[in-house]
């Protein structure tokens, strides 16, 4: 099954923002503002021309309102031109909204009677300047020639139900192409000069939003047959300098049908009839039903494909295919990392997998504790302390879970949970609910702690002994207990040996029987339980800066345009607003501190503090190093360097380091990083005394 490319196009892109994400604070506002209940069943008839290079936006919208009062939101840039319900004209009222967003309210609604709202505006342009950040917060609808995106969050068409099915009737310049999650139903291409694209979108499943997306893309299709179904149609959405990539388009849609096979077994059958793969400006990615956005700066990269492209994909199971009930915490994005990002790493080896588990206690380690939600408090990613606990925690949680059921059991509760709940919400409990019937375990106990308790557990070995060959442990945990299974690793010369034990309190003692006389044990060595490593384990990472609830900076640099850099450069990194102070008084505390300055500047300061000099695995290359050091002796503050050999050197990081929160060192040549690291962590054995 070969691509074959369906239209020659010219240039560029467009982009994204998740419904389920970006669509929170409308969806919201909606339900405030209208009465009644929403029905899955509701259908939105959209009829949309647009036309990027002035912007120009019209539309007419179809629905069945809930109330004859009705009202909606749509963004600023948008007025409402006409109102009718079954031929006879309404009128509609303008009021203040939210921010961005103006109220409509139209009266004399009939039920049953499907009203008919036209409106028009010229859209805000498509912002390219917008970092990783910024694309997880509310967007507006945007539109340029290089590319137009208007997420479902952002206000561009009236919502009166809160899930609905939907059909878009799209019309574009004829060298644009556009598309919104759902079945392409129609298409009619430009025969000559100056006529227009045109495209129909079905998506009849309910659901939560619409985002739709345009540009100038090169499009490539693959088609899969399927036993008793129609075949699966792949499709790329590449700018024409991506799609001129020797294989490049057909790597992706390979990859694609891969991991809708893979799953399918997993899981159950794919709920849709297509998949698409969108490259757009904006940097980030995000799943949706039918499609993914990736910023196209990333499409290029091989690796992309193993560590991002899956997770998309699983999202059509698992967000998208069972929704997420918001109300009691968002569950899907941690059991995709599991079952995507984790599996890879599983599948590449058993020591892979145990440092990405590593990488998720050093994310939230390196975070305040008052900082992090509890689990069933997440609800998407906008910061670190977010993330670490919706994908790091979350997953973990499923890592234990399938510990402690078995492979089997797991496997057959995620397919019950598929079977259930496809195309409707469910919460945690429903998960649990899954979970236990197919293990016959009673689970309760492990899900509500690991839901609503914050922070992270802090487990040990208070004392180990061994009588012969009999091993006694005194386990004990801090804080509010949780039900745990613990591998506890035994040694001896030539030996060695793991048991699982369970602490469910404060304290246990456990015995466990051997062939052999152990000299020591590990607790946890793999890191396979979501708890606090002892003091000293986890060496710094850039986390612990980047999430800082008062970092400090210290800005080393003479030069003008250099002090600039610096401070620019932290206002982009840091999640917080980072204090000035001079060195001494900065290393005074306790919070984190950033030194930042060209390198002579940054060598000065080093040795005027005692600090250790630049480590060996970034000195004498790049035009910039980053490393972190942790406290050591009377300081008690952990110190982040960045290093650059110029003001522009240091202004290359901005967009590029935000990203790297889970390095502890980089070195970087312009804004890319071409060496990277994490200082090695230490897990300590408990001797074993001989009675």
């Amino acid at each position: 099954m070969t691509a074959r490319v369906v239209a020659p196009l010219s240039a560029t892109l467009s982009a994204r923002m998740s419904a389920r994400l970006a669509s929170a604070a409308l969806t919201a506002a909606c339900l405030l503002l209208a009465a009644g209940l929403a029905r899955a069943e509701a259908l939105l008839e959209l009829d949309v021309s647009l036309d990027p290079a002035s912007r120009a936006f019209k539309a007419s919208a179809r629905l069945n309102p809930a109330e004859r009062d009705f009202r909606f939101l749509l963004h600023e840039s948008l007025q409402v031109t006409g109102a009718s319900a079954g031929g006879r004209a309404l009128t509609a009222d303008a009021q203040t909204g939210p921010a961005g967003l103006r109220q409509w309210r139209i009266r004399g609604a009939t039920a049953g009677v499907p009203l008919q709202i036209d409106y028009a505006g010229q859209l805000p342009p498509l912002d390219t300047g917008r970092d990783h950040r910024g694309v997880l917060q509310r967007m507006p609808p945007m539109s340029s020639p290089e590319g137009s995106f208007l997420p479902a969050g952002s206000g561009w068409y009236p919502q009166a139900h809160r899930m609905f099915g939907y059909r878009v009737q799209l019309s574009l310049p004829g060298e644009q192409r556009g598309l919104v999650a759902g079945r392409l139903a129609a298409e009619t291409l430009p025969a000559r000069a100056g006529e227009p694209y045109r495209a129909r979108f079905e998506m009849l499943q309910p659901t939560d939003g619409i985002d739709l997306m345009a540009g100038p893309w090169r499009v490539r299709e693959k088609r899969v047959a399927r036993k008793g179904a129609p075949p699966l149609v792949l499709r790329t959405y590449f700018s024409a300098a991506l799609d001129a990539t020797p294989g490049l388009a057909e790597g992706w849609l390979d990859d694609t049908e891969a991991y809708i096979r893979r799953y399918g077994g997993e899981i159950g059958d794919y709920p849709y009839d297509s998949f698409s793969i969108v490259a757009g400006p904006l940097p980030t990615g995000f799943g949706m039903p039918t499609l993914t956005y990736l910023g196209e700066a990333v499409v290029r990269l091989p690796f992309i494909r193993k560590t991002s492209l899956g997770h998309e994909v699983l999202h059509n199971w698992w967000g998208n295919g069972v929704y997420v009930d918001y109300a009691s915490g968002n569950w899907s994005e941690g059991l995709t990392t599991f079952m995507a990002d984790y599996a890879y790493k599983l599948g590449e080896s058993p020591a892979a997998a145990a440092e990405m588990r590593l990488g998720w206690l050093r994310d939230a380690l390196a975070l305040p504790a008052d900082a992090q939600p509890a689990l069933r408090d997440f609800r998407s990613r906008s910061h670190g302390a977010e993330a670490a606990v919706g994908y790091g925690k979350a997953a973990m949680l499923f890592v234990m879970l399938q510990d402690r059921l078995g492979e089997a059991a797991f496997r057959q509760g995620l397919q019950r949970f598929w079977t259930r709940w496809r195309f409707r919400t469910a919460g945690w409990g429903e998960l649990q609910a899954a979970f236990e019937e197919a293990s016959g375990q009673r689970l309760g106990p492990f899900f509500e702690a690991w839901l609503k308790q914050r922070g992270l557990p802090a487990v040990r070995i208070d004392a180990a002994q061994a009588s012969g060959r009999q091993l006694t442990l005194d386990l004990a945990q801090d804080g509010p207990p949780h039900p745990l299974r613990l591998p506890v690793e035994i040694s001896a010369p030539g030996r060695r040996e793991t048991r699982w034990v369970s602490l469910d309190g404060p304290r246990a003692r456990v015995s466990l029987a051997l062939d052999f006389t152990p000299d020591s044990v590990r607790l946890d060595p793999d890191t396979r339980v979501w708890r606090r490593l002892p003091p000293g384990s986890l060496p710094p990472i850039l986390r612990q800066w980047i999430g800082a609830g008062a970092p400090r900076l210290v800005n080393t640099a003479a030069d003008a345009d250099a002090r600039a850099a610096v401070d620019a450069l932290a206002r982009r990194l840091l999640e917080q607003p980072a204090t000035g102070q001079p060195l001494a008084a900065a290393l005074a505390g306790r919070e984190p501190v950033l030194i930042a300055g060209l390198h002579g500047e940054v060598d000065r300061a080093l040795a005027t503090a005692g600090l250790p000099p630049r480590p060996a695995e970034v000195a004498g290359s790049g035009s910039a190093q980053v490393w972190t050091l942790a406290p050591a002796g009377s300081r008690s503050a952990p110190v982040a360097v960045i290093s650059g050999r110029d003001a522009a050197s240091i202004g290359a990081l901005e967009r590029g380091l935000p990203h790297y929160g889970a390095q502890s060192w980089l070195v970087f040549e312009g804004g890319r990083a071409i060496s990277r690291g994490t200082w090695p962590a230490s897990l300590p054995a408990v001797p074993v005394v001989l009675r």
